[in-house]
């Protein structure tokens, strides 16, 4: 049996904050933002990736305080294009850093969403020829 991982709670203390940020800032795309009679639910989603993440008000999203998930991590082929696209869109970024070794994914940067919740992004070149999943139409399908 596969097992999949689709889906990541994201504690967040403004949840229209925290869609503007992924959304328009990091460039995630916006999957829905739907009103529940028990909360509000928002799922965004990684250029490229499989899984989402998600905030909202529902009380299964609001467990964990807000900005206390960290080592989130996101892969890119270039780490500095990526890194110049965020502080391009306004995102406060730590400076690359390699570790001591050539391998393809020694290369990280980080940064927080407006709550602190941390994220790694990593540099693997690889992704550039052989991405995860294929190639996704403007409608997500």
């Amino acid at each position: 049996m596969d097992w999949t991982l689709e889906v990541v709670v994201l504690p967040v203390s403004d949840v229209d904050a925290a869609v503007a940020f992924y959304r328009d800032a990091v460039g995630f795309h916006l999957d829905h933002d739907t009103d529940t009679p028990g909360g509000r639910v928002a799922q965004l989603t990684p250029r490229g990736s499989g899984c989402s993440v998600v905030v909202g008000t529902l009380p299964t999203l609001t467990r964990m305080a807000p900005g206390s998930l960290q080592g989130l991590q996101l892969v890119v082929s270039d780490a500095e294009a990526a890194r110049a696209e965020l502080v391009g869109r306004g995102v406060e970024c730590d400076e690359i850093f390699a570790f001591d070794d050539e391998r393809d994914g020694s290369t990280f940067f980080g940064f927080r969403d407006p709550d602190g919740n941390g994220w790694a992004v990593q540099q693997l070149r690889a992704r550039a020829d052989r991405p995860l999943l294929g190639p996704r139409s403007e409608d997500g399908g």
